[in-house]
């Protein structure tokens, strides 16, 4: 099982309730506003804000 792109239509930052974009290489949902990557575990997005890292927003 993968994880489902159609979650992306409710998801949301826990800590701006903005938009997550979907990093398929990392298994990451980013949040480009915060710069934050919520990893996803097993299949599950884990949208924790203490169990996120910061990123660089280079692009």
């Amino acid at each position: 099982m993968a994880f489902d792109t159609q979650l992306m239509d409710i998801l949301a930052c826990p800590v701006c309730k903005g938009k997550l974009d979907y990093d398929k290489e990392n298994q990451e949902l980013i949040c480009k506003f915060d710069r934050l990557a919520y990893p996803i575990e097993k299949d599950i997005p884990v949208l924790l804000e203490n169990e996120a890292r910061r990123v660089n927003q280079e692009a």
